[in-house]
């Protein structure tokens, strides 16, 4: 007896097909049995209402943060700039720059400030000097080179001396810290002018520090 053709539609029917269509009777019934929240992505759970809401301001203050945290740190950093001037200006170690902080260059800059130092005043001398050399005068053009070199060897035993002593102060002072730079230091406020120093001078002439 003739045996029943078989549907060609079933021996070619797609694979995929019957895959998608399995797949989708389980989301009908997912769906039933659990309601989706609308913004929720298919084949995950619905976040609750709170959890949303946290979500959505947690990425609303992410931005705000960036540019809060932008702002924020513009203003330490003038707040910052502020009180740094103001204790260069009034000596308050806490905001001084750090090579200025710590008692070795405090005491360094006291012994500075408590003496007269011939390397403060080089910048007036110069400016004589100079006058003097531009003067179309050879009498006066000597002895402006003359004062050059008066005034440049002064300067340099002024500052061997001054660094020779303030060394040996600070190593009795000072013996357990570290004072490496702190005559250097010392030295190179020596060369400004009294009233230009930064930090402000805490001392007067000939107190002792």
């Amino acid at each position: 007896m003739p045996r029943h053709p078989v549907p060609l539609g079933f021996v070619f029917r797609s694979r995929a097909k019957e895959e998608k269509a399995q797949a989708a009777d389980k989301a009908l019934v997912t769906d039933s049995n659990e309601t989706r929240h609308p913004e929720a992505p298919k084949g995950r759970p619905t976040p609750k209402r709170s959890e949303a809401q946290s979500q959505r301001r947690s990425v609303a203050n992410t931005s705000m943060t960036r540019k809060d945290a932008a702002k924020r740190q513009r203003e330490e950093r003038r707040a910052a700039l502020e009180r740094q001037r103001q204790a260069l200006a009034g000596g308050d170690e806490r905001y001084l720059p750090a090579r200025d902080k710590g008692p070795v260059r405090k005491f360094a800059r006291d012994f500075i400030d408590s003496r007269f130092n011939i390397a403060e005043f080089f910048l007036p001398m110069a400016v004589v000097i100079l006058v003097l050399s531009m003067v179309q005068v050879p009498a006066l053009q000597n002895i402006a080179l003359l004062l050059w070199l008066i005034v440049i060897v002064l300067i340099v035993l002024d500052s061997v001396v001054t660094g020779f002593r303030l060394k040996k102060r600070l190593a009795e002072r000072f013996p357990d810290d570290n004072r490496r730079g702190a005559v250097a230091y010392a030295l190179m406020r020596s060369l400004q002018m009294r009233r230009l120093r930064l930090p402000k001078p805490q001392v007067k002439r000939g107190e002792r520090p």
